[in-house]
């Protein structure tokens, strides 16, 4: 690398301006190249004394070395040519998709025309305070400082910036406090099952009563399903497959037995679909060696898609039920405060959600519970 160079040029007028001429640089096709660069420093009206301050203030940086030669690459340039495929490509199918959203949507629009060194921490606090007013929710706008942390965090680790600029950044202040996520009562839930054709019946059954995540439903194989437990070892989402989310995810869980008969049940059944005016059947489990999977597609027997069941089969029997915000995350909801319902320790329903803190049960599944608290004060005068 070259050697760099320490640089004292003298401000000069032009027109209505005190301006600076500095070399600064730069990689173009590959090959590191020295431009003169000239940047506006104050009206021609500022005393000298005070532009030469102005001008050693800004060369500061670069004569110690603190803007990294890289932090001249555009900001959509190290976006599509370095983050998305280097980067995005290792995280997980849905994250890829909702990322590649807000970076379309929001981050390139935004900062797409910057250099990297040209996004200040001042810049993205003003970006995000520009949100105020919006109707984005708090945990729309939380997601896209995310996005634009991990873009700036990459471009740190690869030496094209000295420091991270969207770190500790403030969101907006929240509307209203936190709120409650949807559950449903057993009663509820016996009703949806009701209306929902195996086998998907049975996959709403095992994640209600497990906690299990979707895609850790998607990627259950029959060497995971033991006698009165089940192994949480990998998870299926939408053509990606990985480990489950947490080290504290991958576990064993116990399981009501129950839960292992309606899944063994599987084996037996024989699945109706009306294709035009005829009717075609399949099994519903094709092959049960310890390396398939027990939740198979109806017609090929390749892993399922979460979105398809969701849409296709347990909103059409939620409204039916006017339970319209039922989605995957309320049957996992729903386990944990049925849970609380029924006394379980805190520490027992941590360990049965596979949370690495008891903290995100308390806080973010276990729901509150009128009921529950109503028992508990009468308890106390009697």
């Amino acid at each position: 690398m070259a050697r760099r160079r320490f640089q004292d040029p003298k401000p000069r007028k032009e027109g209505a301006f005190w301006v600076l001429y500095y070399w600064q640089d730069e990689f173009i096709d590959g090959e590191r190249r020295r431009r003169k660069k000239r940047r506006k420093l104050a009206p021609v009206t500022t005393p000298e004394r005070e532009v030469r301050k102005i001008a050693a203030e800004f060369l500061r940086p670069v004569n110690q070395g603190l803007v990294p030669l890289g932090s001249a690459t555009g900001f959509t340039e190290y976006v599509d040519e370095t983050y998305i495929p280097v980067v995005l490509e290792q995280m997980a199918a849905s994250t890829k998709g909702r990322s590649l959203g807000i970076l379309r949507n929001y981050l390139t629009p935004q900062f797409g025309g910057l250099a990297l060194r040209d996004i200040t921490t001042l810049s993205v606090d003003r970006y995000m305070a520009g949100f105020g007013a919006s109707k984005l929710g708090h945990e729309s706008l939380d997601k896209i400082r995310d996005v634009l942390s991990s873009v700036l965090d990459s471009a740190v680790r690869y030496g094209l910036l000295v420091k991270n600029p969207a770190e500790g950044v403030r969101l907006p202040r929240k509307r209203g406090g936190v709120k409650a996520k949807p559950w449903i009562t057993r009663a509820q839930f016996d009703a949806l099952v009701e209306l929902i054709a195996e086998p998907y019946a049975s996959m709403v059954y095992v994640a209600v009563f497990t906690g299990l995540r979707v895609s850790e439903l998607a990627g259950l194989r029959w060497r995971n399903v033991h006698a009165d437990a089940i192994t949480i070892e990998e998870r299926y989402c939408r053509g990606d497959w990985g480990a489950p989310k947490s080290e504290a995810s991958n576990a064993t869980i116990p399981v009501n037995r129950a839960v292992v008969e309606r899944i063994h049940r599987l084996k037996l059944l024989t699945v109706e679909v009306k294709a035009g005016h005829a009717t075609r059947r399949f099994r519903a489990v094709k092959s049960d060696a310890p390396e398939d999977l027990v939740f198979q597609s109806v017609a090929s027997g390749a892993p399922m898609r979460d979105n398809n069941i969701l849409v296709r089969h347990i909103k059409p029997a939620a409204r039916n039920l006017k339970l319209g915000f039922v989605n995957w995350r309320c049957l996992r909801t729903s386990y944990a405060t049925w849970l609380k319902l029924k006394g379980a320790d805190v520490k027992d329903a941590q360990a049965l959600m596979r949370h690495s803190r008891a903290s995100t049960t308390l806080d973010y599944y276990q729901q509150f519970v009128p009921e529950s608290q109503r028992r508990v004060v009468d308890r106390l005068v009697n």
